[in-house]
């Protein structure tokens, strides 16, 4: 069975830095894109970073660009999000996302939620003002 598992969410004052870990199980996902998205209270669920299989290849949220960094280390099998300069907007629960598709796709494949067939149960960032 293939489970995606969040850690690393919390509260954190505004400025601050948090690392949100996503470890993957039940099957690899080197070949495949793995990203982040996230919902605030009252939201509908966003796309904030995504990475395709080749890790060195990229697509932020707007918003975040500068301040978050994702990474993957494909032989543990994890994926990682560096959140540096938190901003109150930054508040959501933020999930992790592994295709199930394998190659590379046009930079839209990245952003559509209907893209990943792999959720995890998200992790609760709170950032103070």
């Amino acid at each position: 069975q293939v489970q995606l598992v969040e850690s690393g969410g919390g509260l954190v004052q505004a400025g601050g830095s948090l690392r949100l870990s996503c470890a993957a199980s039940g099957r690899t996902f080197n070949n495949n894109a793995m990203g982040w998205f996230r919902q605030a209270p009252g939201k509908e669920r966003e796309f904030v970073v995504a990475s395709k299989w080749k890790g060195s290849v990229t697509y932020y949220l707007d918003s975040v660009k500068g301040r978050f960094t994702i990474s993957r280390d494909n032989a543990d099998n994890m994926v990682y999000l560096q959140m540096n300069n938190l901003k109150p907007e930054d508040t959501a629960v933020y999930y992790c996302a592994a295709s199930n598709s394998r190659g590379d796709y046009s930079s839209n494949y990245y952003y559509r939620q209907t893209s990943y067939a792999y959720w995890g149960q998200g992790t609760q960032v709170v950032v103070s003002s």
